[in-house]
């Protein structure tokens, strides 16, 4: 992690105050549900969709709900609250993922809030061989934890540092799953520094920017419609998230 990353400030209080605006998110969502309903429909392979943050399976009801109504199999996380990598948390999602992979003989895909992006990317790193690929909603795997506005409540939740990293849990949080990779961000973002939750662009990897609060980003219009897009690519088959026409009034290119 380079020192920039390091010293990277987390956003500003204006910033974490408008996170409010993630109850207007959640009625934007509804609204555009005749509109997300054009978006491409999947292959009904398996999804494994992880919280944030002392967030659970609730949080991420909306998009698992509306993926599942784009024909995949999506599973929540089945772990209550997610507190941080308590005993056993890292185990459970093993679990999971391996029961997914098992019972449908079909790759999975990993999509994380947060936290649970996290988790995602380091899932992928410790058995690539069962995930298909790896989306991300505002998780700063890119910064230090104190980029953020959550390190203490992390540190308080878990008993655990924030700067502590389980080398056996798929090792450097910033270093890039070796399958394909889609971050999700928003400069806007009011707990997460956005710079921190940026992906670099490569063959297997990408960053595509919304405009969205970070406890919205997991129901916001946008982001809902990039992740069921990036889903819905066929296995083997992976490309850059297209902005071309109407996209690139809403998705902008996110290395200006």
């Amino acid at each position: 992690m380079s020192l920039a990353a390091e010293t990277l400030r987390p956003p500003s209080r204006t910033l974490m105050l408008l996170e409010g605006r993630a109850i207007h998110e959640l009625g934007a969502f509804l609204g555009a549900l005749p509109l997300l309903s054009l978006a491409p429909r999947g292959d009904g392979h398996p999804v494994l969709v992880l919280p944030g943050l002392v967030a659970s399976d609730l949080s991420t009801r909306p998009l698992r709900e509306f993926l599942s109504s784009k024909g995949y199999a999506v599973s929540g996380w089945r772990q209550g609250r997610n507190l941080g990598l308590r005993t056993g948390v890292q185990q459970g999602m093993v679990d999971l993922l391996e029961e997914m992979n098992d019972s449908h003989g079909r790759k999975v895909s990993l999509v994380g809030w947060s936290l649970g992006g996290l988790y995602a990317r380091q899932l992928a790193k410790m058995m690539p061989e069962r995930v298909r690929q790896v989306i991300t909603l505002g998780s700063p795997f890119a910064a230090g934890p104190k980029s953020t506005n959550a390190w203490r409540v992390y540190e308080i939740a878990s008993g655990r540092r924030a700067e502590e990293e389980d080398p056996r849990f798929g090792g450097s949080l910033a270093g890039a799953p070796p399958v394909p990779t889609s971050a999700i961000f928003s400069r806007t973002d009011g707990i997460c520094a956005w710079q921190g939750c940026r992906e670099q662009a490569s063959a297997m990897s990408e960053s595509i920017e919304v405009e969205s609060s970070h406890c919205g980003m997991g129901h916001h219009p946008a982001a809902v419609y990039a992740v069921a897009d990036r889903l819905a690519q066929r296995e083997g088959e992976w490309a850059p998230f297209d902005r071309s026409g109407w996209r690139a009034m809403v998705y902008p290119d996110p290395n200006r």
